[in-house]
């Protein structure tokens, strides 16, 4: 089996993947707070945490991997932009959840095994605080309830910050219903327009961290493998998380891996709505750039490192592609290459698996023959970083699911074996031939060193191809 390393967060360095049950593999990644569109540095974490599903799937079977991705649906930012939309919050929460699937979608992300909406598990959530308060990790003043920092002597060790230099240099909520400055909120009180449960504190809603505790708990248990993130969230979020999961399980350690990926640069500047440089997945999806070269873009660089985004990169992702979907159009995936498999497996080196891919390419556009066995590999090696997908290809005039046909397959091989025997032998007369009886069926011949694309045009007719067998 495939031995997996990965940099884990918790560890300051990259150790070997083990995970606690190799038949239920396990991973929980944080989900969006569905408001509004996504931009793009949201969509980064869903790209690469989808590429370690993919990679986790490929080691130890799909039906050996489970992911667990949230979305928040109770937040302030949502109570506001339904006050100022005049919209509901049940109506704004629906909108932006589909929003959101539509547009990771179109970035060839495939759908976590449960995707749970935070008000599904406001119960849970209550039975959870209960266990704290219980336990005394957390103490209900003036209908909130706050969980005491300062009770969990390992706070700080995920972020490598301690409580004292927390306080010295974060900004934290000094409030009368606070012991202590760096407690957080477990439950607050909801007014009359805010969304409210009932629970033992009064009617009120949860606070942000307590969500991902709750659910992960249900879905994946006490403890589990893997839990990412934009490295955003490893403070507070995650760091609390820890906290108040592990004291409410008895002192289980939540997760044994903690992943992060770095944030996004859009033309070398941090992105923002000042700067004119914000734009949201849906943006660039409806300029025209393919959600598959955004893919391509952001799994150009390591994870762990800054992405920045620019036109120039998209520009050369579009061009790769298109030429790599000349492969996919001949030959099925068959085994992804191992020195691929490898390099994912190397701590998510997306960047060594492209080189890789490049380097396959450009043997398979030397070789000058048609090999079924190393193109399928390619296109399977491809589709392991989620590129090459018959579902994303519309773009490139190469969805398989509306025209790509055997009879076409079979053409493109016959023209590239027609093409070197006319180069040999300088008698272009056969392949002048087919040519033309492809134009007469619709069908526009595009050549390259690299291959052959036949796109059908609006007059295809493939009963004209009959006579070509």
């Amino acid at each position: 089996m495939t031995e997996i390393k990965l940099h884990n967060t918790l560890k300051r360095h990259k150790e070997v993947f083990e995970p606690i049950d190799p038949k239920n593999v396990r991973m929980y990644v944080c989900g969006p707070t569905v408001y509004d569109r996504a931009h793009i540095g949201n969509a980064r974490p869903v790209v690469v945490f989808d590429v370690l599903y993919r990679l986790l799937r490929e080691v130890y079977g799909a039906d050996h991997v489970t992911y667990v991705r949230n979305f928040t649906d109770v937040d302030d930012k949502i109570n506001t932009r339904a006050a100022e939309s005049g919209r509901s919050i049940g109506e704004i929460t629906a909108e932006t959840t589909q929003w959101y699937l539509d547009d990771m979608g179109a970035l060839g992300a495939m759908e976590p095994n449960h995707m749970p909406r935070a008000t599904q598990y406001i119960a849970q959530m209550v039975t959870m605080i209960e266990k704290l308060i219980a336990d005394g990790y957390a103490y209900a003043h003036d209908g909130h309830v706050l969980f005491r920092v300062r009770k969990y002597d390992d706070y700080g060790k995920l972020s490598g910050r301690s409580v004292d230099d927390m306080i010295a240099g974060a900004r934290v909520e000094v409030a009368s219903y606070k012991e202590d400055p760096m407690d957080f909120v477990l439950w607050k009180p909801s007014d009359a327009e805010q969304p409210g449960w009932d629970s033992p504190w009064g009617r009120g809603r949860p606070g942000w961290h307590i969500e991902c505790s709750a659910m992960s708990y249900e879905l994946l248990g006490a403890s589990f493998d893997i839990h990412g993130g934009g490295n955003d969230l490893m403070f507070p979020h995650h760091e609390n998380e820890i906290a108040q999961s592990c004291c409410a399980n008895g002192g289980q350690h939540m997760a044994n891996y903690w992943l992060h990926n770095e944030m996004l640069q859009v033309e070398g500047k941090k992105m923002s709505k000042s700067l004119g440089n914000f734009f949201t997945v849906r943006d660039l999806l409806d300029q025209g750039v393919p959600g598959e070269v955004i893919r391509f873009v952001f799994l150009s660089t390591h994870y762990r490192k800054p992405m920045d985004w620019t036109a120039k990169k998209a520009e050369e992702a579009e061009a790769t592609l298109r030429k790599w979907r000349k492969f996919a159009e001949i030959s099925p995936p068959t085994v992804p290459s191992v020195a691929v498999v490898e390099a994912l497996a190397s701590d998510l080196n997306t960047p060594g698996a492209i080189a890789e891919l490049r380097r396959m390419a450009k043997n398979i556009s030397a070789s000058g023959t048609i090999n079924p066995i190393e193109i399928g590999a390619f296109v399977a090696s491809a589709q392991l970083l989620g590129l090459l997908m018959d579902e994303l290809g519309e773009w490139a005039g190469t969805n398989s699911a509306s025209w790509m046909n055997e009879p076409l397959v079979e053409l493109s091989s016959r023209i590239l074996f027609i093409r070197e025997e006319a180069k040999r032998t300088k008698d272009f007369s056969t392949l002048d031939a087919l040519k033309a009886e492809l134009m007469a069926a619709g069908v526009k011949v595009m050549m390259s060193r690299e291959g052959v694309e036949l796109v059908p045009g609006p007059d295809f007719d493939p009963s004209k191809l009959e006579v070509l067998k």
